[in-house]
């Protein structure tokens, strides 16, 4: 299983009044250590968009468990927790100064962009389709 690892710096805009990490900003971490994830497979979001298939988010669950806070460097772990051909979900752990942040997953259908309508990995991606054979979470 390939997990990849995402070094953030908390930002002041990423903050509550509290210096506490804002909860949806932990949404765009995920999102930088999926992006990351794919590049060291080899591949990149832009190509599959350019013929016409996207990857949007179907369910999304993030559990909180100890706050980041302003000027602390979080670790986005990140890796293919399931993947059936059609549907792939990502793992994630957040971390900070040892301690888990957040924990949680994503899930993603790759879709034409005109209709919204379900498309194979397998098919329409063969290498990306291997890819993700060969790294996901063993069960």
């Amino acid at each position: 299983m390939l997990t990849t690892e995402s070094t953030i710096t908390v930002r002041y805009a990423e903050t509550d009044q509290m210096g506490v990490v804002y909860h949806a900003n932990y949404l765009v971490w995920c999102e930088i250590g999926r992006t990351k994830l794919i590049e060291e497979l080899g591949f990149r979001y832009a190509d599959m968009e350019k013929e016409g298939i996207l990857s949007p988010v179907t369910n999304i669950n993030l559990s909180y468990k100890s706050p980041a806070r302003y000027g602390e460097d979080v670790t986005v772990y990140t890796w293919i927790e399931k993947y059936t051909g059609i549907r792939v979900t990502y793992g994630y752990e957040i971390r900070s100064e040892g301690r888990v942040c957040v924990s949680g997953y994503s899930e993603h259908v790759c879709v034409k962009k005109d209709s919204f309508r379900p498309v194979s990995v397998k098919k329409h991606f063969p290498a990306w389709h291997e890819a993700y054979e060969r790294k996901k979470k063993k069960s």
